[in-house]
């Protein structure tokens, strides 16, 4: 069943009735409605083009948000063979919300890690929405210190509201092992990989986010933090969400002029959820692009061409 967006409530309706009508004729062989819910299926496309032709910022985070978007399980799945989960910080617990382990990817060894944020009521729950915990950051650390001996690159799927903010992680050192695992995104000698998928939100997110090379898909936003809680600190109002949408850029057009990313990754029309497997397969394909500028450099290199990129953020355009 097709979960419809708050702005897609119009095309819900569109294509509600063509269902009804196609659901009428089967109930009723003698029924010939095709040319009827044909006609529907017509207005609803033109419908669909004329929603995603210019979307905006806060538009763009519920469809980042959509419940129906491919996560980091599926994406594991579909392109990466002969997975191997890793779990455990070892030093605390491991957290559901970070999943990650070896692989192959295009018959390639590789060290793969996202935020999964799961896929109904109790994954989600399991999984907390994706909202990492300390030991979820220390487990990505051990992860890329394992792939960082062996010389195998680092895949990293970013889907999440952010780091999450209870106590308890508190209490571990939230913070520091957000720092420790961006700190160790910078030294590790191999390819990084990162593509953000859905949600990248605040240091949950540049935590596996400082990579060598980073592509968003085309309806996914990354920003400081989200616009609720932009507005809620600026304006003492949540409400407000959609100024904060358009004033943080957090759009993959923006941030791509800003060379905070690298690439854009062009979604089916209507989002990823419209066409997962598309979805998934272009991203694949955009990772196998980007793991190839990388192929034979060397570690020094590598490490270079990571710190250089995030040093030169902000200087577009500045005189030498």
């Amino acid at each position: 069943m097709t979960t419809y967006l708050e702005f897609e409530k119009p095309l819900a309706e569109i294509e509600g009735k063509a269902e009804e009508l196609r659901a009428m004729a089967r109930a009723n062989e003698q029924m010939d409605v095709e040319k009827e819910a044909a006609a529907l299926d017509k207005k609803a496309a033109h419908m669909l083009r004329d929603l995603y032709k210019d979307l905006s910022p806060w538009r763009k985070t519920q469809v980042a948000r959509h419940p129906d978007r491919p996560h980091c399980r599926d994406y594991i799945d579909a392109i990466f063979a002969e997975y191997t989960p890793l779990a455990g910080d070892r030093n605390f617990a491991d957290d559901h919300a970070v999943m990650g382990g070896l692989a192959r990817f295009n018959d390639q060894p590789v060290v793969v890690i996202g935020h999964e944020k799961g896929h109904d009521t109790a994954s989600r729950i399991t999984r907390n929405f994706g909202m990492a915990r300390p030991e979820g950051y220390r487990k990505a650390i051990r992860l890329m210190d394992l792939a960082d001996r062996f010389r195998l690159p680092v895949i990293t799927l970013v889907d999440t509201p952010g780091a999450y903010p209870g106590k308890g992680a508190e209490e571990r050192g939230q913070a520091e092992a957000i720092a420790r695992s961006t700190e160790k995104c910078l030294t590790i000698g191999v390819p990084l990989i990162s593509v953000i998928i859905g949600e990248g939100g605040s240091g949950g997110a540049v935590a596996f986010a400082t990579a060598n090379r980073i592509a968003m898909l085309e309806h996914s936003v990354y920003s400081v933090i989200s616009p609720e809680g932009c507005a809620s600190i600026l304006w003492k109002d949540a409400e407000k969400m959609r100024e904060a949408a358009e004033a943080l850029r957090l759009t993959a057009q923006d941030l791509k002029k800003l060379d905070v990313i690298d690439r854009i990754i062009k979604e089916p029309l209507g989002g990823a959820q419209r066409d997962r497997a598309a979805t998934i397969a272009a991203v694949g394909s955009e990772i196998a692009l980007m793991l190839e500028e990388l192929k034979g450099k060397k570690p020094s290199e590598i490490i270079k061409d990571r710190r250089k990129k995030f040093l030169d953020m902000g200087t577009k355009g500045l005189a030498a």
